[in-house]
């Protein structure tokens, strides 16, 4: 009888964590990733206009991981995320005034503050502390997934309320008239996200408290930075990170690959998009039931291999027009590489032998190198597609793509190896 609320309370604490988890990186990169050809109008950007944005995002995030890793080993997930979800949606009212390029890149400096010193490495520890030491694999994959779900039903509801506020064909349709439209997609995330807010700082409670017996308490930051630093996995993870984080930046251009090669319309375009985030729910909580039976190690071998199969295909250039079942048969190939990644590099941290009381310094110094690509990848794409318009743009996208792969392979290899030489150490 007294098992029962425990567990009921458990995957209530897990769903909470997902749907914040997810609502918070929905204004400043679901609306851009479902939305791309919109977003470049009515916004007047081009291509590295919007990645000198998430640049600038990318570069408070960096700052931000770090210092935001050791609060989350000293304060409660509930306050930090709730803060951090409702000072987002906040950011969320000024995108929806249309503002100018330079306050456009000053609000995504400010959600990279949200978003990642407030919020992430705290997500990351509670998710850690809910899975325990047997389940890492099912709680990521959770995660991972259920964040995917939530994305791919704000992108649905976006399109939904799009296209109902459309009223006429879309070829017909002025700037004006969708420069309305997606002003109301914007304000509809923005007073979800604030009530999702409301919903963790009531209703998640977590207990983060627990620390390791073969680990220090200390109070100094320094100290918790030098224990991380020790421990050999990390950088490994730091590389790890970093690749599969590659992959995840290059899925923004997939529905705007489906409208310059594929000729879709802006509507179904984004329905790709859509789509996409419908794969990664599945492939999440797949890859982390299996990752608990297995290895995350193994995992993440098979992940880049995916993911490396999928940037060669795109790379090639075999696509057509007419090839539609082919080009979804692709991304599917793509993205399915891409989020088994996504959930294990967290996942891989007990295997790595990173204890639970250093998760969130972890997170933050294995995160400070590993979401780089916040900053570069942007204006890279953004390069790469406008000095080569159309196709051929893309296929250098998917070129680099490919290379990260690969290095991106050769380090969970190695962690794998590493692992499995620890383990038969340790008898």
């Amino acid at each position: 009888m007294s098992e029962t609320p425990r567990v009921k309370q458990s995957f209530y604490i897990i769903l909470l964590l997902i749907l914040a988890g997810e609502a918070v990186f929905i204004l400043p990169f679901v609306l851009a990733r479902v939305f791309r050809p919109t977003f470049l109008d009515v916004f007047s950007f081009n291509n590295v206009e919007l990645g000198y944005c998430f640049s600038i995002y990318g570069v408070v995030a960096l700052m931000s991981y770090l210092f935001g890793g050791v609060l989350a080993d000293r304060f409660q997930p509930k306050n930090l995320m709730a803060t951090a979800l409702l000072l987002t949606a906040a950011g969320g009212l000024v995108m929806a005034s249309f503002p100018s390029y330079l306050t456009m890149k000053i609000l995504y400096g400010y959600w990279g503050f949200t978003t990642i010193f407030l919020f992430w490495a705290a997500m990351i520890k509670a998710t850690r502390t809910w899975g325990g030491v047997a389940q890492q694999g099912k709680a990521f994959g959770f995660l991972d997934g259920g964040r995917g779900l939530v994305a791919a039903c704000f992108g649905l509801l976006g399109v939904l309320v799009f296209s109902f506020f459309i009223n006429v064909d879309l070829e017909q349709a002025t700037l004006v008239l969708r420069k309305q439209a997606f002003r109301y997609v914007v304000l509809t995330t923005t007073v979800i996200v604030a009530l999702v807010g409301v919903l963790v700082f009531f209703f998640l409670k977590t207990d983060t408290d627990e620390e390791m017996p073969d680990v220090p308490k200390s109070e100094h930051s320094l100290e918790r930075i030098k224990l991380v630093m020790k421990i050999p996995s990390v950088l490994l993870l730091t590389i790890i990170i970093l690749c599969g984080y590659v992959g995840y930046k290059v899925t923004d251009v997939f529905s705007l690959y489906a409208k310059e090669v594929m000729l879709y319309d802006e509507v179904d375009s984004a329905k790709v998009g859509t789509f996409l985030l419908y794969i990664r729910p599945v492939v999440g909580v797949l890859i982390g039931f299996l990752a608990d039976r297995t290895k995350a190690s193994v995992w993440l071998i098979i992940g880049f291999t995916t993911m490396l199969l999928g940037g060669i295909f795109f790379a090639s250039g075999i696509l057509a027009p007419s090839m539609n079942m082919l080009f979804l048969l692709s991304i599917f190939t793509a993205a399915t590489g891409i989020y088994a990644i996504r959930v294990l590099y967290f996942a891989a941290m007990h295997e790595g032998k990173i204890p639970l009381a250093l998760t969130g310094t972890a997170v933050g110094l294995m995160s400070l190198i590993g979401y780089t690509p916040d900053i570069f990848m942007g204006p890279a794409i953004g390069y790469l597609l406008d000095n080569s318009p159309g196709e051929v743009g893309h296929q250098h996208v998917f070129v680099l793509l490919s290379v990260f792969s690969v290095i991106g392979l050769l380090a969970s290899i190695i962690f794998y190896r590493l692992a499995l030489k620890k383990k038969l150490q340790s008898g």
